[in-house]
């Protein structure tokens, strides 16, 4: 059997982390047997389905590296289908036209609450009605079993039971003639021949309802996995409240697509003691039935910790193609300084995200305006412009422009002015980067090249001058 697993969200909002992280299962899934990921997009909430959530599900697709197999298929495309499966389960008696009104249905709920009773569909209608309205526009029920029992064998929370009894007979189409929810993910499945349906619990009490009508149809329902919910850190339902909970913020946050991925992995899975996980070691590890049955909380301080990890450890060049967004943001052109990939490799030790990378390195491509106060005051004093004007003629004189060279003149200096190398190194920082923090003093001036830094310290020369005139 080949495995065939979905991933189906409502274009109703943005991909958010509970949703990928089902992606995630699925795809892993599907990985590592060999099989299928389908995307399928459940757009038939018309009011509320936009273009524009789907091109957000699309794009945090992408930008997770969740390549899928089949799709994306829209439901709205497929209505055509629906109503012939609806005329054929009308036609051997598996659903029913139904007319009760609005207000019998609600009288109907507002009893049986006064009873206690759960709230359901009488079945006024299951057996025919001998005199149909001429004017109505009835809905078509699904005519669920009266009596025995759904039982789930989930591969998340084991054994599930459901009593016919407890269910109603579910509205399969509205009286415009839409389908419903329920009614289009079965006919969706069996088409798409679905065997793996890994999901948010809070669709289990569907579940009975949906593999109902899978066997009205004469098609074996899929193997069912309900993973549960992420809450905050608060112990609530994780919301907008708690932070970012779009995958797409957390791009723009500055995370690396597999620190997320990897995080969302280890939300509710684990493999022995181990924290860091590549895709490929994920894909052979992961074993849905290991996810836990309880709601797992998000940590951000942990995503945190994994982000630094993949941002010091990962090819350069990878880290570099997604801190070049972030320098676009800023208003940069990466091509109009260093290469990227150098800056990544110069400044990957000191930043926790690459949103702190691209501003921690925005003086390498455009001049600052200002110089930060305090570390102007600290380092650029007027002692400083004798050390730093002999060090700007033995860089202005270097035959070759590479650290080895730039660190012997630097030393040289010190050497000659009988200072400590911090006492050099910290004023030339501030110099050619406008604050006290950078990467070492002989990597920064490689990057920054010859020309930018002899003019930043005749910049900053200058601004000594002015102290001392003032002073």
């Amino acid at each position: 059997m080949t495995i065939r697993t979905r991933f189906a969200p409502s274009p109703t909002g943005y991909l958010h982390v509970g949703g990928a992280r089902t992606a995630l299962f699925s795809w892993l899934y599907a990985r590592k047997h060999g099989g299928t990921f389908i995307l399928r997009i459940e757009d038939t909430d018309l009011e509320r389905s936009t273009a524009e959530s789907v091109d957000a599900i699309l794009q945090g697709m992408t930008w997770l590296g969740l390549e899928y197999d089949e799709g994306p298929f829209f439901q709205t495309h497929r209505f055509p289908r629906y109503k012939e499966v609806i005329r054929q389960m009308l036609k051997e008696g598996q659903a029913y036209h139904c007319y009760c009104s609005k207000e019998r249905l609600e009288q109907l709920r507002a009893e049986q609450m006064a009873r206690k009773e759960k709230p359901r569909y009488d079945g006024k209608c299951r057996h025919g009605v001998s005199n149909p309205p001429t004017d109505a526009s009835p809905v078509v029920r699904f005519k669920n079993p009266l009596d025995g029992v759904v039982v789930v064998e989930d591969l998340v929370r084991g054994r599930v039971i459901f009593q016919n009894s407890e269910l109603d007979d579910l509205i399969i189409a509205r009286g415009d003639g839409s389908p419903t929810y329920n009614f289009t993910v079965v006919v969706d499945d069996m088409d798409m021949k679905i065997t793996h349906v890994i999901r948010g619990d809070d669709h289990l009490n569907n579940t009975p309802r949906q593999m109902n009508m899978l066997k009205a149809l004469n098609y074996a329902p899929p193997v069912y996995a309900h993973v549960p919910m992420i809450l905050g850190p608060d112990g609530a339902r994780l919301s907008k409240r708690h932070g970012a909970v779009s995958v797409m913020q957390y791009r723009d946050d500055g995370y690396l697509p597999e620190a997320l991925l990897n995080y969302l992995a280890r939300l509710g899975w684990s493999h022995g003691d181990q924290e860091v996980f590549s895709i490929d070691e994920m894909i052979k590890l992961f074993d849905v039935t290991n996810v836990h049955s309880s709601a797992a909380a998000f940590n951000p301080e942990k995503l945190m910790w994994l982000n630094q990890h993949y941002i010091k450890s990962s090819d350069p060049r990878h880290v570099a193609h997604h801190l070049s967004h972030h320098l676009g943001k800023l208003g940069i052109d990466p091509a109009t300084g260093p290469d990227p990939v150098e800056v990544v490799t110069a400044q990957r030790e000191r930043a926790k995200t690459l949103a702190e990378m691209a501003q921690n390195s925005l003086f390498f491509y455009r001049d600052f305006e200002q110089y930060e106060a305090k570390d102007a005051a600290a380092h650029l004093k007027p002692e400083a412009g004798k050390p730093l004007t002999e060090l700007r003629a033995r860089l202005a004189a270097l035959p070759q422009w590479e650290a080895a060279a730039i660190h012997a003149a630097v030393a040289g200096v010190a050497e000659a002015e009988g200072l400590k190398l911090g006492k050099i190194a910290q004023p030339l920082r501030v110099a050619v980067a406008g604050r006290a923090v950078s990467p070492p003093i002989d990597v920064t001036l490689t990057l920054l090249g010859r020309e930018k830094t002899l003019e930043r310290l005749d910049a900053a020369l200058e601004h000594i001058r002015k102290q001392a005139v003032t002073a």
